[in-house]
């Protein structure tokens, strides 16, 4: 019986002993997990340690819809390719970004900033490369990306960045439309191009409203985010060494200099002796040539000045056929511009002509006018369509058919249409103090002002939108 009881005690402490070695591997293998999800980025809930949904939803989306869009961009390659890898990097830092803010809580301000500024760079990047290539055939694939790229921005707007994201989307269509145009009919790739891109930012939408409705969501118990340290301070320099040529610190300075002020203080009258006496005519009060006198200013030297002028280098103007594209770049001052031997495949972009005339003859297929100020376009015939776009004081003269113009982002413009052009459409956006004139007879026109102002109405089942009578 005793033998029997003394068992079952040794069982119980057995049993004792194995209930906490279990419970102390638990909790080391809880510790393993949560260093690993750390080490790795992924999202740690303190529990089970597992990986962030935001980051893997995020994977999902570069493995989709961005390497569709690098897929597409390769295969039409050239500078089309080249942007889509710098989209492809600037997303994968956006990726990294995200497992920080997974796994740390949001930071400062000011620390804030300086993480996020690979994102900014990667986008100026990207805008810079359209820069760079505006003489390209593909300047509206980079003109789509260039425009709609900072919708990466979105980590940094505070309340409902899904609608952000939207308008930066908006922005690209723009351009992608003129992609279909151009392409729809001619050439398959461009369109899978335009819609494998378009649903990056679609699909970014939806990952921004499952995942960050309301703004990026940082981590709540996880430490703030890493920050680049400061440096450390540099040493110490060494200690002064002071030789008999050096001027001593003097006990009972400080009383020496109080005792001789108080000193000249109780001369009391006699202490106005030691000072000059001033003339009349030293006296600005009494002598008004003393007023009219300018105060001396501060001038930039003229090394300054002329490293500054150096700095700033104008581009060569350029009027030349590349391929089917005639380049009409950088003129000023120039009234004598003329295209000839136009043919209807080819196309004109004209960048950067200020206070110029460019007459174009012939037939062509399409006119661009783009970042141009005070300049004058005179054209025989257009089967396409002529654009302006950001300009200034723009002023066209059709002499033959063009079926549509475009005003997009300008300020001032003159359009002169010509009998054969009266059935021409004009579209316009974000524009003002547009006229089109309409020949009466010879050489005599009347002006129309296009609206500028509009009213807009529930008609019941859909939107009614109508020029207000102010504008005309």
């Amino acid at each position: 019986m005793l033998a029997a009881r003394s068992t079952f005690v040794t069982m119980e402490g057995l049993m004792l002993r194995l209930e906490r070695a279990v419970t102390r591997l638990e909790q080391m293998s809880v510790n393993i997990h949560a260093t690993s999800g750390m080490a790795n980025g992924d999202c740690v809930n303190g529990i089970d340690g597992g990986s962030s949904q935001c980051v893997d939803a995020f994977n999902m989306l570069l493995n989709g819809p961005v390497s569709d869009y690098l897929s597409k961009s390769r295969a039409i390659g050239s500078e089309v390719e080249k942007h889509a890898e710098m989209v492809q990097s600037a997303l994968q830092t956006q990726r990294t970004f995200l497992k920080m803010a997974a796994t740390h809580q949001q930071p400062a301000k000011t620390e804030l900033h300086d993480l996020m500024k690979p994102i900014s760079e990667h986008i100026q990047e990207i805008q810079n490369f359209r820069e760079r290539n505006r003489g390209s055939s593909f300047f509206n694939h980079l003109s789509a990306v260039s425009e709609s790229i900072p919708a990466l921005g979105w980590v940094a707007v505070c309340q409902k960045p899904g609608p952000y994201v939207k308008e930066m989307n908006d922005a690209a269509t723009f351009y992608t439309n003129r992609v279909l145009k151009d392409y729809k009919e001619t050439d398959r790739r461009h369109v899978d191009w335009v819609r494998s891109y378009l649903s990056i930012w679609t699909e970014m939408q939806s990952f921004i409203k499952q995942h960050h409705t309301t703004g990026l969501e940082w981590s709540k118990i996880t430490p703030s985010a890493p920050c680049h340290p400061p440096p450390p301070p540099p040493p110490p320099g060494p200690p002064p060494v002071f030789t008999d040529e050096d001027p001593q610190p003097q006990v009972g300075s400080g009383a020496a200099q109080h005792s001789a002020l108080f000193a000249q203080l109780n001369q009391g009258m006699d202490i106005t002796k030691g000072l000059k006496r001033v003339s009349d005519d030293q006296k600005s009060h009494k002598n008004p040539n003393l007023r009219s006198q300018a105060a001396p200013t501060k001038t930039k030297s003229s090394g300054a000045a002329a490293s500054s002028k150096a700095a700033v280098q104008k581009r060569l103007p350029l009027l030349e056929l590349e391929g089917k594209k005639w380049r009409v770049e950088n003129f000023e001052q120039k009234h004598d511009l003329l295209i000839e031997e136009t043919e209807l495949k080819q196309v004109a972009y004209v960048f950067g002509c200020n206070n110029s005339t460019l007459q174009v003859k012939g037939k062509i297929n399409s006119i661009i006018i783009d970042n141009c100020k005070k300049l004058g376009l005179v054209f025989e015939n257009v089967v396409g369509i002529v654009e302006i776009i950001n300009s200034n004081s723009i002023q066209l003269q059709a002499l033959g058919t063009v079926p549509t113009i475009s005003i997009n982002k300008t300020e001032g413009c003159q359009v002169y249409l010509s009998k054969d052009s009266l059935n021409c459409e004009i579209v316009s956006a974000k524009s003002s103090e547009m006229n089109i004139l309409i020949p009466t007879g010879d050489d005599d026109y009347r002006e129309f002002p296009v609206p500028e102002q509009f009213k807009t109405v529930w008609g019941g089942s859909k939107l009614v939108t109508e020029p207000t009578e102010i504008a005309g």
